[in-house]
């Protein structure tokens, strides 16, 4: 069975993600970021995680450049910020209260009340991946809050029950 680009939409659709926005900043000194979903954990020990940049993302050039870069885990209602995020507007950071990382050389935290949860980063490896590069990165900061992450599945946002405990 050929797998084209429908059915191969079509079965990581099926599976729940969280939505993240990563973000670095470019030689231009400028913010950049991105949505994806493409994120998981790699490491315990040392701690890594890894991301999927397509290979044309201005967002994949601000990290090469800067040689970090954050990883902000949307929260539940930031659906208008993951769009923001997924356009290709040169000028997302516009409205937004960012911070500027400490741990990932100034990439982009942001607001506190948008995220569920953030990892500051460093490039530790970049492997070609077809149309895309897979960036390890290690992760030199994070912070967890309370919120309840963003979920998406099936091309739409799904809401998580909201646990008891965190």
């Amino acid at each position: 069975m050929a797998i084209d680009d429908t059915l191969f939409r079509a079965l990581f659709a099926a599976q729940p993600a969280g939505v993240c926005v990563v973000t670095a900043v470019g030689a231009d000194g400028r913010p950049s970021g991105l949505t994806l979903s493409a994120v998981c954990s790699a490491s315990r020990n040392p701690p890594l995680l890894l991301v999927c940049l397509d290979n044309g993302s201005r967002t994949l050039d601000a990290v090469r450049h800067a040689g970090t870069f954050a990883v902000n885990f949307l929260a539940v209602g930031q659906e208008g910020l993951a769009g923001l995020f997924a356009g290709k507007s040169t000028d997302k950071f516009a409205d937004l209260a960012w911070r500027p990382s400490a741990a990932a050389e100034g990439a982009p935290l942001l607001p506190a009340d948008r995220v569920s949860a953030y990892a500051e980063c460093r490039v530790v490896d970049e492997i070609p991946a077809g149309d895309h590069r897979v960036l390890l990165g290690r992760i030199d900061g994070a912070g967890v809050g309370s919120s309840v992450p963003l979920v998406h599945h099936r091309r739409d946002y799904v809401r998580l029950p909201v646990p008891s405990r965190l």
